[in-house]
């Protein structure tokens, strides 16, 4: 009997946190609920931790919960704009956006502060149809860690349908150098050597491949690179 009671108690609290959930997520309002950065990450994941305490355990005060929930998206709220009318506050409470590609080259010690690998990068281009990293004029992870991606004017898009242009099938890099390993096996897929490559690499005044950071080759098979100790000193800053 009490074990029917309790789920009784579980059912009838789903029942009515959900729609009161809902209220104070319209509330707390769309930066909380869709960018997510980190202050805004740690309000929702506390709020769901005291919502799932009060579903899960019956002999959760079903008041203190919603009292609980109230608090949050209060201070939610009032750090929300504190943080609009203080520019230093704001910054303490989230971080700042990062340049991670400049110039079509990968800013390593940038990367590093971050601690995002060239692997994340790369992904992350690929998810913007970004194929070629010597067409990215600025690549910048933002505060709520996503990418944005500012590619050479001429590198933009059209629509090659009503301008008549043919584009070649098959046309993107692919990396053989990450921070400074060969990837043997991409190597003998793209029928190259690693002799090949090691020529390749001294024609561009590179004699070692451990002093680069990252190497693709393009559909024409020549190779794009950023070295490891890429000069980083005409990036511009971006701040909140």
């Amino acid at each position: 009997m009490d074990i029917f009671m309790d789920a009784l108690k579980v059912i009838f609290r789903i029942a009515t946190i959900l729609p009161f959930m809902l209220a104070i997520g319209l509330y707390m309002g769309k930066r909380s609920i869709g960018e997510l950065p980190v202050f805004d990450f740690l309000v929702v994941l506390v709020f769901g931790a005291v919502v799932g305490a009060d579903i899960a355990d019956p002999e959760i005060e079903h008041i203190h919960t919603v009292i609980a929930m109230i608090a949050i998206g209060l201070l939610q709220k009032l750090i929300s704009r504190v943080k609009i009318k203080h520019q230093k506050i704001g910054k303490l409470l989230t971080f700042e956006p990062t340049v991670v590609m400049y110039n079509g080259k990968f800013l390593k010690d940038n990367m590093k502060q971050i601690q995002y690998s060239i692997d994340n990068v790369l992904q992350m281009l690929r998810e913007k149809d970004v194929f070629h990293t010597g067409d990215v004029e600025l690549a910048i992870v933002e505060a709520n860690g996503r990418l944005s991606v500012k590619l050479y004017p001429s590198k933009e898009s059209v629509v090659r349908e009503d301008m008549a242009i043919d584009k070649q099938a098959n046309d993107f890099e692919i990396p053989v150098i990450l921070d400074g390993r060969v990837q043997k096996d991409i190597l003998q897929y793209l029928g190259h050597t690693e002799a090949w490559l090691m020529d390749q690499l001294e024609k561009i005044g590179e004699p070692a491949a451990s002093s680069l950071f990252y190497a693709g080759v393009n559909a024409k098979h020549e190779l794009v690179i950023s070295r490891k100790n890429q000069a980083s000193n005409n990036v511009p800053p971006f701040r909140h």
